[in-house]
């Protein structure tokens, strides 16, 4: 693609707020929409151009916020109806899009919709869940198990059958085959949409179809011991049946009555069934959001075979995207640690696609461990031991060094990372080499450099720890160069093009260094390369 599509979401950099760690407005210990808004200047010079709100709809909080209660309504901990609108218009008066968190696969057991399911057989919204008959030892109706451990069937006593759950018996399922439930939840999109909302990151949208005839998933052969014990069977009958690409064709054409809004769904799944979602047509979620970086081994083959399988498989005319971090996952730089951490901002900013950045990785904020009595993840306290928890990547931001971050006044509903003193916005923003002014000097240049939105991939061969690949456009490429290694490396620079400077370093002290005969490259150290008479912008 070498010319700039006209879709902000193609254009723009996403950045995932967790409401409850971002800002507290009220000394309660919790973020909250007030506090957001306070915080959307700071988004804003930081260079990003829309916000994803993870759920902030009432909730009796079994899954922080991902157990909804109510879809058109906001929890009290996070504020009012009129705090998300005032949210939204500031949003808007600063040029930033507003995406919420859909949550289509499961509501919470506290939802009028179940409470009616379940009051009896016959109840009219029976059907909007997923029961089925014990077998005829009593047992679950199969062996589907809960990504939150054990069976994913609860006995309902009164009524003698049982209900599914894919994560905590708290949430129930829909049952998605159900036209009725389809036209509520897209009721319930075209409310939030009305609002001004800019659109959705669907919540887990390859699980929302169910096999039929609820049959037993099969043994899982590649499963190992300290892994969770769900992942002891394949998925194969539970999730991603062919049926729901039928049900994000609807979603997308649900958004698109809006005009320019954007679909995203969660997807945990090989690449050649992730793209799948893109849809017959590209009718489906504009961005299936790509994990592979989430997962992948931290080595330079390995990134570069991440990157080469997932430019095969993209329908043509997809758009990509990539990830390195979110709620669900270890911040990335303990997963890479804290040197690579820069190289993986550069490698997330200049890839060909859309970048989403989790908050507080733009300040190289690290996995925090969580003593027995902090620990609030309920995927963590039902299977305890091996190191699932989420809360680790979900403590408060580190705004300043005053006490609890500036994250709150009071006491913060989880710990904060040891280091908040001397690694958090306001000491990061006012040193020149900082991460964050990495993460600030790699958004400007991708906003000044039409090669780093809308430019080819070109992968370039390299060997040991380096990862070369060129961003072409308009008839100018730039060369990046990353070194996944401690140790130094070089590249000639004929590989590079003649008359070439640096134009950025991770370390962010060798702008405009011309490069001659060789490039040589510091252990940790990525650059972006480019001729030395072209003018960005």
């Amino acid at each position: 693609m070498d010319q700039i599509s006209n879709s902000w979401w193609q254009n723009g950099i996403f950045y995932q707020v967790y409401p409850r760690s971002f800002q507290d407005s009220n000394a309660d210990g919790v973020g909250d929409l007030a506090g957001i808004i306070t915080r959307l200047p700071y988004l804003q010079e930081l260079g990003i151009d829309a916000i994803w709100l993870s759920p902030v709809f009432p909730s009796p909080m079994a899954d922080f916020g991902y157990d909804i209660s109510d879809y058109t309504g906001i929890d009290p901990l996070f504020g009012t109806l009129e705090d998300f609108d005032a949210l939204v218009e500031a949003a808007h008066a600063l040029g930033l899009k507003v995406i919420l968190d859909l949550v289509p696969n499961h509501t919470s057991d506290q939802h009028p919709w179940f409470i009616e399911s379940r009051s009896s057989r016959d109840n009219p919204k029976r059907d909007w869940y997923l029961w089925r008959d014990p077998k005829p030892d009593g047992g679950a109706p199969n062996n589907w198990l809960s990504e939150f451990g054990g069976s994913a069937w609860t006995l309902d006593d009164e009524t003698g059958q049982y209900y599914y759950h894919a994560f905590l018996n708290q949430q129930p399922d829909l049952n998605w085959r159900n036209r009725e439930v389809r036209e509520a939840i897209y009721d319930v999109m075209r409310f939030w949409l009305r609002k001004g909302v800019d659109g959705f990151r669907v919540d887990v949208i390859w699980h929302l179809i169910k096999d039929a005839q609820f049959r037993d998933n099969p043994p899982n052969p590649y499963y190992s011991e300290g892994r969770p014990p769900h992942e002891t069977i394949l998925t194969q009958y539970s999730t991603d049946q062919p049926e729901v690409h039928e049900v994000v064709a609807e979603m997308r054409r649900v958004t698109d009555e809006f005009g320019s809004r954007v679909l995203i769904g969660e997807i945990y799944l090989p690449l050649q069934r992730l793209v799948a979602y893109y849809g017959n047509d590209l009718a489906g979620a504009q961005m299936p959001f790509n994990f592979a970086l989430l997962s992948t081994l931290w080595s330079a083959r390995s990134v570069e075979k991440i990157i080469a399988e997932y430019e095969a498989a993209l329908p043509h005319g997809a758009w990509p995207n990539w990830v390195l971090g979110n709620h669900d996952r270890p911040r990335v730089a303990s997963r890479v640690g804290q040197a690579q951490a820069r190289v993986a901002a550069m490698l997330l900013l200049t890839l060909r696609g859309t970048p989403t950045l989790y908050y507080g990785d733009e300040i190289g904020m690290h996995q925090v461990a969580m003593a027995p009595d902090q620990v609030r993840d309920p995927f963590e306290k039902n299977v305890p031991g091996i190191g699932v928890g989420r809360d680790g990547c979900r403590t408060p931001m580190q705004w300043d060094a005053t006490p609890h971050a500036g994250f709150s006044t009071s006491t913060p509903w989880l710990p904060l990372a040891s280091d908040f003193a001397h690694e958090n916005v306001i000491d990061l923003d006012a040193d020149d080499h900082s991460i964050l002014s990495l993460y600030k000097a790699l958004i400007g240049l991708r906003k000044q450099l039409p090669q780093l939105v809308a430019g080819a991939y070109e992968p370039m061969a390299a060997q040991g720890d380096l990862l070369l690949y060129r961003r072409r456009a308009e008839g100018e490429a730039l060369v990046i160069a990353l070194n996944l290694g401690a140790e130094p490396a070089s590249i000639t620079s004929s590989s590079i093009g003649f008359g070439s400077e640096i134009l950025l370093s991770t370390f962010l002290d060798r702008k405009r260094e011309r490069v001659e005969g060789i490039l040589n490259l510091r252990g940790n150290e990525g650059v972006i390369v480019g001729r030395s008479n072209f003018q960005a912008g």
